[in-house]
């Protein structure tokens, strides 16, 4: 009867270690920025809808759009002023850049071009986010001592 010698694997451990790892931390990098993305995505949701509110409930000022903008650049500072446009619709489908307070039907908020940056390491990728534009109907509110207006 001959007794077998113990093999020695301590260092296959090691090695089955190093080969799964980089694939365990390129799915977590990968859970974590499609995380990141959809909170920026809903931020640039939310931020359209809030410059909409205010387009709509203010006074029809072609320089209440500084304002609008900072206050949605304060929910998502992602945004710059050029990715924000604020329009005034007469009537409700057709853009009137001379529309007043009066006769002004809806407001559109769109943003555009707006660039998410990844964090994972060795591999910076810049994605554009998908145009988000929202439109509501105006409502005659006087801007004047109203909390909601910049």
């Amino acid at each position: 009867m001959t007794r077998r010698r113990p093999s020695f694997q301590g260092g296959a451990v090691a090695v089955e270690f190093a080969l799964v790892m980089p694939l365990l931390c390129l799915l977590l990098f990968g859970i974590v920025e499609m995380g990141r993305m959809l909170w920026t995505w809903n931020a640039a949701v939310e931020a359209t809808r809030l410059g909409a509110r205010l387009a709509v409930v203010c006074d029809v000022d072609r320089s209440l759009g500084a304002p609008i903008k900072s206050r949605m650049r304060a929910m998502l500072p992602l945004l710059a002023n050029s990715n924000i446009t604020i329009e005034y619709m007469n009537p409700v489908d057709t853009v009137d850049p001379s529309c007043t307070n009066d006769d002004c039907k809806a407001a559109r908020v769109r943003l555009s071009g707006v660039t998410y940056n990844t964090i994972i390491p060795f591999l910076p990728l810049s994605l554009t986010l998908p145009a988000f534009s929202t439109t509501l109907r105006k409502e005659y509110m006087s801007s004047t001592g109203n909390q909601v207006c910049p």
